[in-house]
């Protein structure tokens, strides 16, 4: 990994969907300096395996809530997401593991519009 990462760029982005407790303690020495993974673990957990020194995308659950969902649980989601973060900073809000097909777009409106209102 290190040597994959080992680039002149700034932006150095992992994306995994596997349970990622084990590495994440290791993905900065690795040289990545953001991260999307799955909906296995908190962003709050992920901030502490990675000593908050990673940037991290996620984690509203992609099929669940934001595919199969309303814009009320999308906008419940979000807000349990961040309500649940002493410290916001180094986060992407997106959906954890990618965008899933077919999101409705009033879902993925809702979504911009709970993070614009609970991060002013």
């Amino acid at each position: 990994m290190r040597r994959i990462y080992d680039t002149d760029v700034t932006v150095k982005f992992f994306h995994n969907d596997a349970p990622a407790k084990a590495s994440a303690p290791l993905l900065e020495e690795a040289g990545i300096n953001l991260f999307n993974f799955g909906v296995q673990h908190t962003l709050t957990d992920m901030k502490t395996w990675t000593n908050n020194r990673i940037a991290l995308m996620g984690n509203i659950p992609p099929r669940d809530v934001l595919a199969e969902g309303t814009p009320e649980d999308v906008r419940r989601a979000v807000a349990e997401m961040l309500g649940a973060l002493e410290d916001k900073s180094r986060i992407i809000v997106s959906c954890g593991g990618g965008m899933p097909p077919k999101v409705p777009t009033a879902n993925i409106e809702a979504m911009i519009s709970a993070v614009e209102e609970l991060t002013k």
